[in-house]
């Protein structure tokens, strides 16, 4: 095995473990390296896990098995360029699989965000996320709150503070792919506001080509203005674009429609065919869904300067938690 073999396993064994919710053990983690083409075997994991222990990236719990350290999530975000770029995608192709939501029955499992902010600051903000809300701005009025101590994924929720679960706008590409509907999740971007109506994306950034979830890169570099809008009608929102094959439009529409009914929404009513939707470019023969992201009532908090931790496309929850309407 050569030496670039042997980084790219370790750093895929490392992205198993940073995936689990819970600690991991050599046998599954060799199961799940198995389905993504790596057939090294429980003992080949456990010898890596050694280095990576060693080396302080993971840490063993008792007989459970591993969790990843910080050190050990830093070093995913600087593996291989060829690995960075490809897990955002993969992260999201993986989700998009687990969905299993029925908008009919209302019941599943839903791809959620998580924001982890201080108790109190929640409290004082609670009717500006509601005004968001209210103005259709983002997914849905559903949430879970985590109180603190609380272990979401790989996050664990700080003392004094809480944690709010919201429906990720990818839940709605997860349904129309169960319905066999080939949708492709092309970017994340900005999409401005003029006199309360969308009129064009000022910025986009591909999901296959960057390391990072587009929109925490444009929640970290605090390019909304939410306040705006809320102000005077004009301002700059979170959104992702997505495209689908001409011909399911018609279907597209019907199960929008009944996402709606579970209280699942935020597309943006310029869906159609062309060159481009809201300035954003479409390939041939597809059509454009503009949906609006689910954490754009916490980016109008963090527009006050008050920290918010921000994770998009977090993990996966089932939709009868979502117990709070904000």
């Amino acid at each position: 095995m050569t030496e670039f073999t042997t980084q790219r396993t370790i750093i895929e064994i490392l992205k198993t473990i940073y995936e689990s919710n819970d600690p991991i053990g050599a046998r599954l983690i060799a199961d799940r390296m198995d389905h993504k083409g790596y057939s090294i075997g429980e003992r080949g994991v456990r010898y890596h896990l050694k280095i990576l222990d060693a080396n302080g990236f993971t840490n063993r719990i008792g007989y459970s098995g591993r969790i990843i350290t910080e050190n050990g999530i830093a070093e995913i975000n600087n593996a291989l360029v060829g690995d960075r770029l490809g897990f955002v995608i993969s992260r999201i192709h993986e989700l998009l699989y687990e969905t299993t939501f029925d908008p009919l029955e209302k019941s599943g499992n839903i791809i959620i965000n998580l924001s982890v902010m201080d108790k109190d600051d929640f409290e004082e903000n609670r009717e500006l996320i509601h005004t968001i809300i209210q103005k259709g701005y983002t997914v849905s009025p559903k949430c879970h709150i985590f109180e603190q101590g609380a272990k979401v994924s790989n996050i664990t929720v700080p003392e004094g503070s809480v944690g709010i679960a919201t429906i990720c706008s990818l839940t709605i590409d997860g349904v129309l792919l169960k319905q066999g509907i080939p949708i492709e999740t092309k970017y994340g971007g900005i999409i401005q506001v003029d006199n309360g109506t969308p009129v064009r994306f000022t910025d986009l950034i591909s999901y296959t080509g960057t390391s990072i979830d587009p929109i925490k890169i444009f929640l970290t570099k605090r390019m909304t203005d939410i306040k705006g809008i809320l102000d005077h009608g004009s301002g700059l929102l979170l959104a992702n674009l997505r495209e689908a094959p001409i011909i399911a439009h018609e279907n597209i529409m019907e199960i929008i429609d009944m996402l709606n009914e579970a209280d699942i929404g935020g597309v943006i009513g310029h869906i159609h065919a062309g060159d481009t939707v809201l300035s954003a470019p479409i390939s041939p023969g597809r059509i454009g869904i503009p949906i609006y992201a689910g954490v754009n009532p916490l980016a109008a908090v963090m527009e006050k300067g008050l920290k918010v931790s921000t994770y998009p496309v977090n993990s996966i929850m089932d939709y009868d938690e979502m117990n709070y309407m904000l």
